[in-house]
């Protein structure tokens, strides 16, 4: 069914807010357009059910003032630290946090590892632009080696994260990454990530012109677009090696996909021990 762009806009988003404050070329609006199709194709006729969380930062902002449903716009870096107690408050409510990765993955990398090690029962979208994009452009847990920051005007001289095999291994059930320029695959894997049991991460690589593309001289929207573009994808069940991600070497794809018992169901059963 055919859904108009007033329709689609009144349904989900808080169109006094509109325009949004994103740069001219930023990737923000295709994910919150890739989030809300994924969310429509699941039948949903508002966010009613959901609750959002964000931090601080440019990917922060797509939920918050955006989408019309409830959001907590917390402080840097413990936006899953707020939603796990939402969640544990009110389990009956999907639980989704939008952030970037310098307030996931640096500030609140303790809270992104442990929330995956727990397998708590929400879903995490990590915008990840490879810099501090709002604040000044200063490197970030995700920037490449070599790149030149406000920060690394000589060049970045440390490894970056690689987000997705990091939550992987911290246990995570469901593990994708994909990038603006996979709109389509982006999509549905936050469409599985919803339906997901446990904690389920999508990590969504975006350009960031303005800040990243300016500093690295990585280039204009279009420029960076089609660096997406041509980015390997894995195999299905390909083996996750070790390694540090590269400006040409970042694999997209599915990286976990099980259904591990949540830490709902460990306190559960912790408490049906108990009352027998």
């Amino acid at each position: 069914m055919e859904v108009s762009n007033v329709h689609f806009s009144r349904r989900f988003l808080r169109e006094e807010v509109l325009p949004t404050p994103f740069c001219p070329g930023c990737g923000n609006g295709t994910i919150a357009n890739a989030f809300l199709k994924a969310v429509m194709d699941l039948g949903h006729e508002d966010l009613s059910k959901f609750a959002f969380v964000s931090g601080i930062g440019c990917g922060a902002w797509i939920v918050s003032p955006h989408f019309r449903a409830d959001t907590l716009h917390t402080t840097h870096g413990r936006a899953i630290a707020f939603a796990t107690g939402l969640k544990l408050a009110q389990p009956e409510q999907k639980v989704v946090v939008i952030s970037g990765d310098g307030d996931l993955a640096a500030i609140g990398g303790n809270h992104l590892i442990h929330a995956a090690r727990r397998n708590l029962d929400m879903t995490v979208i990590c915008v990840n632009n490879w810099i501090y994009a709002m604040t000044g452009g200063q490197v970030g847990p995700t920037t490449f080696t070599g790149d030149r920051t406000s920060t690394t005007p000589f060049g970045n001289p440390e490894r970056p994260f690689d987000l997705s095999r990091l939550v992987t291994a911290a246990g995570a059930n469901y593990v994708a990454r994909w990038t603006t320029a996979h709109p389509v695959q982006m999509s549905r894997a936050i469409k599985t990530a919803l339906i997901r049991r446990g904690f389920s991460f999508v990590e969504v690589l975006a350009q960031c012109p303005t800040a990243y593309g300016r500093r690295t001289e990585s280039g204009g929207p279009v420029v960076m677009l089609e660096w997406l573009k041509k980015l390997p994808v894995r195999k299905k069940d390909a083996s996750i090696e070790c390694k540090t991600p590269t400006r040409d070497e970042m694999d997209l794809g599915v990286f976990a996909d099980r259904n591990d018992p949540t830490f709902s169901d460990s306190l559960s059963e912790i408490v049906s021990d108990i009352e027998d």
